[in-house]
């Protein structure tokens, strides 16, 4: 299973995580609720997920803005 992990706001691949035995129990997926899953985590027909996180550019323009987070995709 490949884990890949991006910007929600401005889609920029902050990394992968490309090996056997890594499941969602080990990365804390199972803390988060139906709801955090469905907005946090996405599958692909092949199994691997992405994982929408936010970057460190974007944390900074949502913290500077904060009226940015307002927006559909605020960062785009």
């Amino acid at each position: 299973m490949t884990i890949r992990y991006v910007c929600r706001h401005c889609q920029y691949p902050i990394g992968t995580i490309d090996r056997r035995g890594v499941d969602e129990a080990l990365l804390g997926f199972l803390f988060l609720t139906p709801e955090e899953r469905k907005d946090i985590i996405a599958y692909n027909s092949a199994g691997d997920l992405t994982v929408k996180v936010v970057c460190e550019y974007c944390k900074q323009a949502l913290e500077t803005h904060p009226e940015l987070s307002l927006l559909d995709n605020p960062l785009q």
